[in-house]
């Protein structure tokens, strides 16, 4: 088993607690689960790397708990409950210098753990309803959380009392009606203080907290339908956005006008990430396909069925594959990636069942036909 995680490049979480790996070099993908005790209980809802060498997947489960994978050996090294689940499920989830944990849950409960500590070191209050928490990649103890009604706040771990910005309610519109918030994702904007959301009502925003306005410098929408992820490829210009119905863009950043679209979907998007070094967005959600499309010419280059329906993805730094980018198959066609059987239908205990015996009806005896006639 450990050779197999060792050649993944591409991790998922499913909704039965399932741990999956994809290997596009060898177009396999492999579960990694202990399927005794596989419950809706443990479902995926956070993935991070737990080192900058990537030897370490840190797992949040719906049930508070953080599992520890190692990629090396292939198998859970540790376990540790990191919340009530009655708090919510995890919305964020992070590792901090490698020794610590953060962890962010729906009612708005932001907590620092140790290794060593058995309860938080530090915990901060960021409101209710938060959809989505994450880690500045310059700076890790600044962090960023929004949610419903919840308008996006930027956090200093090391001055946790207060957010260091809040960003300010939208401009009335032209009816003088309040406009709602609905944070469903965000992230850091590249070499600049800036940070991008995505909203409930496919609206997309960037805010800078470097200058006196807390509403957005930049404002666009995209389609008709709420957005629920997004990711910034390498260049920082441009942003990934997807929606509740499978739709997927590419925004410029500068004018906030639609670049793009990448086909190929059928169901909600839930996850979305741009790869580190090449010009790849990897996008999985509820039609259990994990995709992977290029930035370039926004082509499919991968599609993979994983047979459960995905909530969140991570991929390796390195190359996805040995060849480099992966070229698209003839006329960009889909290249179906074969996964191993399911080691959960595996480890299921055979029902045998006794062949019913018929009861014998007189056969052989032919059927006489009538004549016509007398």
């Amino acid at each position: 088993m450990d050779e197999r995680s060792r050649l993944c490049s591409v991790w998922l979480g499913s909704e039965t607690g399932i741990l999956k790996g994809v290997d596009l070099d060898r177009k396999q993908a492999f579960n990694f689960c202990n399927t005794r005790t596989l419950s809706r209980e443990q479902e995926v809802r956070a993935l991070c790397w737990g080192d900058t060498a990537e030897s370490e997947l840190l797992v949040g489960c719906s049930d508070g708990t953080v599992r520890t994978f190692s990629t090396e050996k292939g198998v859970f090294t540790e376990a540790r409950s990191c919340g009530d689940p009655q708090e919510g499920c995890f919305s964020g989830l992070a590792s901090l210098r490698g020794s610590a944990i953060i962890t962010c849950v729906e009612c708005g409960k932001l907590r620092v753990w140790r290794e060593d500590s058995s309860g938080p070191v530090a915990e901060l209050d960021a409101g209710s309803n938060v959809c989505r928490m994450r880690q500045s990649p310059v700076d890790q103890n600044r962090v960023a959380t929004g949610g419903k009604e919840n308008g996006l706040k930027l956090w200093d771990l090391e001055r946790p009392e207060k957010p260091v910005f809040t960003a300010k309610n939208l401009r009335d519109d032209w009816l003088d009606l309040r406009r709602p918030h609905w944070v469903k994702d965000m992230s850091f904007i590249p070499d600049s203080d800036k940070v991008v959301t995505c909203t409930g009502y496919h609206q997309v925003h960037v805010f800078d907290p470097s200058t006196p306005q807390r509403r957005p410098v930049l404002e666009a929408e995209f389609g008709e339908y709420p957005l629920t992820a997004l990711s910034l490829p390498a260049a920082g210009d441009t942003v990934v956005v997807g929606n509740t119905q499978g739709q997927i863009a590419l925004l410029d950043l500068r004018k906030g006008l639609v670049r793009g679209c990448l086909k190929g979907l059928s169901g909600g998007v839930r996850a979305l990430q741009c790869h580190a070094s090449q010009p790849l967005v990897a996008s999985c959600g509820l039609d259990r396909f994990l995709r992977i499309h290029s930035l370039k010419d926004r082509k499919l280059q991968h599609k993979v069925y994983l047979k459960s329906r995905l909530n969140c993805l991570l991929l390796a730094s390195r190359e996805l594959q040995g060849g480099g980018a992966g070229g698209s198959a003839e006329g960009g066609a889909e290249q179906e990636v074969k996964e191993e059987e399911d080691e959960v239908w595996n480890s299921m205990e055979q029902v045998e069942e006794e062949a019913m015996k018929r009861k014998a009806t007189g056969g052989g005896e032919e059927v006489k036909r009538k004549k016509g006639g007398d």
